[in-house]
């Protein structure tokens, strides 16, 4: 939406005019309190047409829109019994001025045993009937969703499963029609016949320890994920080298972690003329892929570490929080997805700051015994968990 016009009404003198879509939809309820959904609000535009983000302000703030005003009407009606709701994707582009006036509640994306769960109760019985098939003839195990959830699947909800079951389920229409043989059970060798190979790699642990290399669990929009860290030293001036397409934010906290270690040479017996010999260069696979936030603050200081002590590093601790000079640890947002990413991937332990303490509550009980969740206040102790001896 760009056109103003179509909250606010055209004036009457205007061929065509009508009141705007709030007073029309009111009318059409027949309520003065109706809910209202408006969804996609951070894809508002606005062009020589207006400014829809303006005239949402006075919609949404009920200290206004006791009496909001429709160019059409041009009478004030009380819009403070109307209860509106509505959506984004990403709050960053909603104008700091609307989203002033709104009481945000953030869901969480789906974990895999949540769409392990939807997709067998509702997806593939949906995809089952609309495509004329039978229970009886389409039997897709709990480990074949998994599968199709981590290798053909990158999302925070279920509309990519939901389209490759619904593949699944014309293939095999298509073979019933063909009088051709039905395989009943769609194991995981299944798959390949009927979704070809998998489109996306999951993290899997190769080595359990090594030098530069630390393991960071980070939080993306489609879920948690868990994201390798490598850090090299070569000869040169002192500079920090850091690629692998990373925001300004994540460039920060490798900055950060870079000084802080230079600041506490002494500490760990590093030599005063070291920094002025060698160059620190950190990269953050895969290098086609964005990536940004503080999280990886602390996971960056201990590769850098790692390759400058030249210590090993327990690659099955997963690491995340934010550090800063005085190599304290603070929260981190996404905890509950990181950690469960941790768990898919196979690590044995979590790190994560102390303040993040009362984001356990998230987590179930079996998650809790089946992954080592340690809490830590600052980068001292993390050294001592981490980094086997010198």
């Amino acid at each position: 939406m760009k056109d103003e016009a179509e909250i606010r009404g055209h004036r009457r003198t205007y061929i065509g005019a009508m009141p705007g879509r709030v007073i029309q939809s009111i009318k059409q309820a027949g309520e003065s309190n109706p809910v209202f959904m408006l969804d996609e609000i951070d894809k508002l535009g606005n062009d020589f047409r207006g400014d829809p983000t303006s005239a949402l302000m006075e919609v949404l703030d009920p200290e206004q829109n006791h009496a909001y005003s429709d160019h059409y009407i041009e009478l004030p009606f009380d819009l403070s019994r109307v209860f509106f709701i509505t959506s984004a994707n990403n709050i960053e582009n909603i104008p700091s001025a609307l989203l002033d006036r709104m009481e945000v509640i953030e869901f969480p994306g789906y974990i895999d045993e949540e769409k392990t769960e939807i997709a067998r109760k509702f997806l593939i019985p949906k995809q089952v009937s609309l495509n004329g098939l039978t229970s009886n003839e389409l039997n897709v195990p709990n480990e074949t969703v998994r599968k199709i959830i981590r290798e053909y699947t990158y999302e925070a909800g279920v509309r990519n499963l939901e389209r490759e079951i619904a593949k699944i389920c014309r293939k095999i229409a298509k073979l019933k029609s063909l009088n051709k043989e039905i395989p009943g059970l769609i194991t995981e060798k299944e798959l390949r016949k009927f979704l070809g190979p998998p489109s996306y790699s999951t993290f899997i642990l190769e080595r359990t320890e090594g030098i530069g290399v630390s393991t960071a669990v980070a939080w993306t929009e489609n879920g948690g994920e868990i994201m390798p860290v490598e850090v090299v030293v070569v000869e040169g001036k002192g500079n920090l080298q850091i690629t692998g397409k990373i925001g300004e934010i994540m460039q920060e906290s490798a900055q950060a972690a870079f000084s802080y270690i230079k600041s506490r040479a002494d500490d760990f017996d590093i030599e005063e003329e070291f920094f002025e010999k060698v160059d620190v260069h950190l990269h953050i696979p895969e290098g086609a892929v964005e990536k940004d936030g503080p999280s990886a603050g602390i996971t960056i200081c201990i590769a850098i570490l790692s390759a400058i002590l030249n210590r090993k590093v327990h690659l099955d601790i997963g690491i995340t929080g934010e550090i800063t000079l005085g190599g304290k640890l603070l929260p981190v947002g996404g905890l509950r997805e990181k950690i469960y990413a941790a768990h898919r991937g196979g690590l044995k332990q979590v790190i994560i700051p102390k303040k993040n303490k009362n984001d356990l509550t998230e987590l179930s009980a079996s998650l809790k015994r089946e992954i080592k969740i340690t809490m830590a206040e600052n980068i001292d102790q993390v050294i001592r968990i981490v980094l086997f001896p010198g």
